[in-house]
């Protein structure tokens, strides 16, 4: 009887141990370097790369593997563009609106100045025609890019001195990425491109005035609260950042089948985890800086009026000059214009709703 078992017991493990090595044979090692254009000390940002680095790994037994460089390691954080078209890396973790300055239309795969909200962004992506809308734009510069992780709405970023209206903005050197640059330059200010590591000593020492980054967590761990009294919000330039893995086109098309499911798999993941880190993350932080003496400051609303005014002018010239741009800016502004018409009759008629009785509840609590 026992042998019988045995002999049972042994011919399904031998029947499992024989499976997993022929699965395994098919399966090429593969190994990968990625260049973030972010430090290390950003657990969040940095940390949505390294997520699908190990995601990767693990889906794949180890066969996979993608080594995860913080900016500068292999090459500077507002270059990973070009490493990745050039074939220097394979790969990259970055935001695409630190490239405008090649064309403006890289915008589209991170975010807009009064553009799309995370869950708007992220239906425009992926069911909306955003990325095939993008594909052929990548391919002019041999990437392959894949929607890996977001940030949400980010905060207005760090003053120097207070706000008090668009006037207040005539001469503000800061430190802005993406097209809000262009759109707080047509509102007086002197924009400045600097990466994440080096942001602070600009602050510090008054190279800029102003510098936005993400919101507070990150902002805390980069120590803004300490060279930059005010913090103001909300950052319309970022209604949310789509961040990207950018893959090397060649290296991409290297790949099974399998392992380019594996990496989009890693990439979704990477998203959500993301966005759920900073949703625990900065309520928490927030708090901490203001307890620390931190002055929070909505901008005033002739600032917000201007800046919108400004920004879809700018999206009206660039489009007029750029085909590529004005062929996805008109498929964009139509999908956010219907989703607009849905949220304020969904997401937004509840979500003010609700902030108001919290809102009247806090009060009565005190």
């Amino acid at each position: 009887m026992i042998r019988r078992q045995l002999l049972t017991g042994g011919a399904v493990l031998g029947a499992s141990a024989l499976a997993a090595p022929a699965i395994a044979q098919t399966a090429p090692e593969i190994r990968w370097r990625l260049a973030s254009s972010f430090p290390r000390s950003l657990d969040t940002i940095w940390g949505a790369g390294e997520h699908v680095a190990q995601r990767v790994a693990a889906l794949t037994d180890g066969k996979f593997q993608i080594r995860a460089f913080p900016a500068g390691e292999l090459v500077p954080g507002l270059q990973v563009a070009d490493a990745v078209q050039n074939g220097t890396v394979e790969c990259a973790h970055t935001a695409s609106y630190y490239f405008v300055g090649k064309d403006p239309t890289f915008a589209f795969d991170a975010t807009l100045p009064f553009g799309l909200n995370t869950r708007q962004m992220n239906a425009w992506m992926h069911e909306g025609g955003g990325r095939e809308a993008l594909r052929t734009f990548f391919a002019g510069y041999n990437i392959v890019s894949i929607p890996a992780g977001n940030t949400g709405a980010q905060m207005g970023g760090w003053f120097r001195r207070e706000i008090k209206s668009v006037q207040d903005l005539n001469g503000l050197k800061m430190r802005i990425a993406g097209l809000a640059g262009n759109v707080m330059q047509k509102l007086g200010v002197v924009p400045q491109q600097i990466a994440g590591g080096d942001i602070y000593p600009a602050l510090e020492k008054g190279t800029v005035d102003a510098a936005e980054w993400i919101g507070p967590y990150d902002d805390e761990k980069l120590g803004f609260n300490r060279v930059a009294p005010y913090y103001y919000f909300p950052g319309w330039w970022e209604g949310c950042l789509n961040l990207s893995l950018y893959v090397n086109q060649a290296k991409y098309d290297e790949l099974p089948k399998l392992y380019k499911e594996v990496l989009e798999s890693a990439c979704h993941d990477a998203t959500l985890t993301s966005i759920a880190k900073y949703d625990v993350q900065n309520p928490a932080a927030l708090k901490r800086l203001i307890a620390a003496g931190t002055q929070l400051r909505a901008f005033p609303r002739d600032v917000m009026g201007a800046a919108y005014k400004a920004s879809f002018e700018l999206y009206d010239e660039i489009a007029a000059q750029n085909a590529t741009f004005k062929k996805i800016y008109d498929g964009w502004r139509e999908f956010r214009d219907t989703e607009y018409g849905w949220f304020r009759v969904t997401e937004h008629s509840f979500d003010q709703f609700v902030y108001a009785m919290y809102g009247q509840e806090a009060q009565q609590r005190r």
